[in-house]
């Protein structure tokens, strides 16, 4: 960690453990997948949940303003409370609209190597959050 790395909570609650588990279990799935728009979607998602992860744990609520009541997507929610974090959450964010249209059945949408690329890079984001948040890094996903 980086001195302007935010020390994490010494305490994490349930949902921030709970989506971490989610994002491995839909790594798992990406890798085990043969179709390749799922395993690109299942690859994305699980950076999402790792995302929510970092969101459960550093997010506080905020007064109700007009700013506040505008909706904001998971990235930028995690450039606000996790600055550290935004070259990843720009990765992500650039990657939902394939992720919309592979989960749409888009055959198109992704090539095989696009897919096998985003599982490496969701596997390697989830153990950057995992080191963020004070934990243990994961055994790396071997992907074929």
């Amino acid at each position: 960690m980086t001195s302007s790395t935010p020390a994490p909570p010494a305490f994490l609650p349930a949902a921030t453990h709970a989506y971490l588990e989610r994002a491995a279990t839909s790594l798992r799935e990406a890798i085990a997948s043969s179709d390749v728009p799922e395993r690109y979607a299942l690859a994305h998602v699980a950076g999402l949940r790792a995302a929510a992860a970092v969101l459960a744990a550093r997010a506080r609520p905020t007064p109700t303003t007009a700013r506040a009541r505008r909706q904001r997507n998971a990235w930028v929610l995690l450039t606000e409370v996790a600055p550290e974090l935004a070259e990843w959450a720009a990765f992500f964010a650039a990657g939902a609209d394939k992720r919309v249209a592979a989960e749409a059945g888009s055959r198109r949408a992704v090539t095989a190597r696009e897919a096998d690329d985003l599982v490496r890079d969701a596997d390697r984001f989830l153990a950057v959050v995992e080191i963020s948040l004070g934990l243990t890094e994961h055994a790396p996903i071997r992907v074929a």
